[in-house]
């Protein structure tokens, strides 16, 4: 089939934008600014004006693209690519579906963009086409999305896979939510500063202690290379980290019961050191039905995972397809 697709993946700095193959395989990828003014009233006029340049440059016509997949922020009616809200971009109310397709006069599918990554990762990634699948994201704050009997779980108005917001210590840090010790407090990149910061104030004699005291800050990739170097306070927070990220797991598996479950994020660029600490933890807490199906791995597809599970949506969509 020589129809093409295109994959969006709106960020509140950059917007992803990919013309890609049938297949998938990524033809031509290219990035323009987020102008979130005027709460985001411009950005899918720039994103449209974009593809519409580029397709005269490659000489494309328009009836030559099978559909726009689109992942977001926010909160969404993924059957209907409504947005609730997007807090970063400044959407409120909005058809960005609608909008999309009426400038654009494609289809065009829109979708939470923690869950059009996890459709990239289980098409064309360490997914391998799972039926049932959990993906985590690790970054400043912690995303994830669900794949269920071979589709995305949305939920009753969106909220599945939400897995950030998981309360893991009702009496623990607040979060940004309005709630307290959620899953992301800990573990995110941010949440593994402030679990350092903590150490810091208590030893003064570690590695972390003296780097910063010497820089004036810490981040979560410091945290990982002192804790390979040796340093105890600094294992110990990774210990910490992946034990709570094993016990989430092992909870999710009596829920979704995945046969696999991605860690991506830039923290999971911590590689082999936090996925085996989080494979141990995941098998002590899991029960063995759940453990013995279910593989750990890290993600591979990157920032393109977006634009890819962009793709892929419009397929689905379009041909009711399933993992």
């Amino acid at each position: 089939m020589n129809k093409r697709i295109i994959g969006i993946d709106v960020g509140g700095t950059t917007v992803k934008i990919g013309l890609l193959s049938y297949k998938g395989k990524i033809l031509e990828k290219w990035e323009i600014p987020t102008n979130i003014d005027h709460h985001g009233v411009s950005i899918s006029d720039d994103i449209w004006n974009s593809i519409s340049d580029k397709l005269k440059q490659l000489n494309i016509g328009v009836e030559s693209i099978m559909g726009i997949g689109v992942g977001a922020p926010g909160f969404f009616d993924g059957d209907t690519g409504f947005i609730f809200e997007a807090v970063n971009i400044g959407w409120k109310n909005y058809g960005l579906a609608d909008d999309l397709k009426s400038k654009s006069g494609l289809p065009v599918f829109a979708e939470n963009d923690a869950n059009i990554a996890v459709l990239g990762e289980n098409w064309l990634g360490a997914g391998n086409n799972a039926k049932n699948m959990i993906a985590i994201t690790l970054g400043t704050g912690v995303g994830g999305g669900i794949i269920a009997n071979g589709e995305i779980l949305n939920g009753e108005n969106g909220m599945a896979g939400e897995i950030g917001h998981t309360t893991i210590d009702p009496n623990g840090y607040d979060c940004n939510c309005g709630r307290k010790g959620c899953l992301e407090t800990i573990v995110s990149a941010t949440g593994i500063v402030r679990q350092a910061m903590e150490t810091i104030d208590k030893d003064k004699s570690s590695m972390l202690a003296s780097h910063y005291e010497k820089k004036g800050s810490i981040t979560a990739k410091d945290v990982f290379e002192f804790a390979e170097a040796g340093d105890p306070a600094s294992k110990a927070i990774v210990k910490n980290t992946a034990d709570i990220i094993g016990l989430f797991i092992a909870n999710m598996g009596v829920v979704v019961n995945p046969e696999k479950v991605l860690i991506g994020g830039g923290v999971s660029k911590a590689g082999d050191q936090l996925l085996s600490q989080i494979q141990s933890a995941f098998e002590k807490y899991a029960l063995p039905r759940v453990s013995e199906v279910c593989q750990l791995e890290i993600a591979e597809l990157g920032n393109d995972a977006g634009i890819i599970g962009g793709a892929f949506l419009v397929k689905q969509r379009l041909e009711n397809i399933k993992f």
